[in-house]
């Protein structure tokens, strides 16, 4: 004859072994969705950027703030200086400020993803040293150490060029700028929309140090 005591023990031994299951499949859920997120799945779409948590269009501090106040836990902040168009040639002026205490190193390009107005990552060829889009920004990348306070600049180019009619121009929304491959990403102001039109590429030129 089953008690009632033992009853309870076995409906809450059953309730344990269910909650137990659920963890599992719950888990290995999000080992597969952390998976394709770190681009995993070779057939899905590219990885999108880790923007920083504070690098929200609200939170972007503009070119008269304080660049060294609230500075990110990565040291450094990013941040559009402005655009220029000309002949369907757009230039954006982007620079990384040392807010940190240590002296921050770069040598290379700062890696780009442009977002549509869903924020989802578009496909662009980036080229960097933006060759196949215009001549003046191939300049080799060099070895770059900024103390705290300095800053370093580059430019991103893209044009706004339509050479097919029957293929949809693209234009992205959101900019986000990461000083090296694997380093967190900002948001940055793009000065407008990232108009490439069918190119399919954008440029970038390399980091260098701001002499001003």
């Amino acid at each position: 004859m089953i008690t009632q005591t033992t009853a309870r023990r076995r409906a809450s031994a059953a309730s344990a072994a269910v909650a137990a299951v659920a963890a599992v499949l719950l888990l290995a859920a999000c080992t597969i969705d952390e998976h394709r997120y770190q681009g995993g799945d070779p057939t899905g779409p590219p990885p999108p950027p880790r923007v920083h948590p504070t690098a929200t269009p609200a939170a972007t501090p503009s070119a008269s703030a304080d660049p060294l106040a609230d500075c990110p836990a990565s040291g450094v902040r990013i941040r559009s200086t402005g655009g220029d168009a000309a002949m369907g040639l757009r230039a954006l002026g982007v620079e990384l400020i040392n807010c940190g205490e240590r002296p921050y190193r770069l040598n290379g390009y700062p890696v780009l993803w442009v977002l549509d107005e869903q924020r989802k990552p578009i496909i662009l060829s980036v080229v960097n040293g933006a060759k196949e889009i215009t001549s003046g920004f191939d300049e080799p990348p060099r070895p770059v150490t900024l103390q705290r306070g300095e800053r370093a600049v580059a430019t991103v180019l893209w044009r706004n060029l339509v050479t097919d009619s029957e293929v949809v121009a693209t234009a992205g929304t959101y900019l986000t700028v990461a000083p090296s491959a694997g380093q967190p990403a900002e948001e940055v102001d793009p000065d407008g929309p990232v108009d490439v039109g069918n190119t399919g590429q954008i440029g970038v030129s390399a980091w260098k140090k701001a002499t001003t």
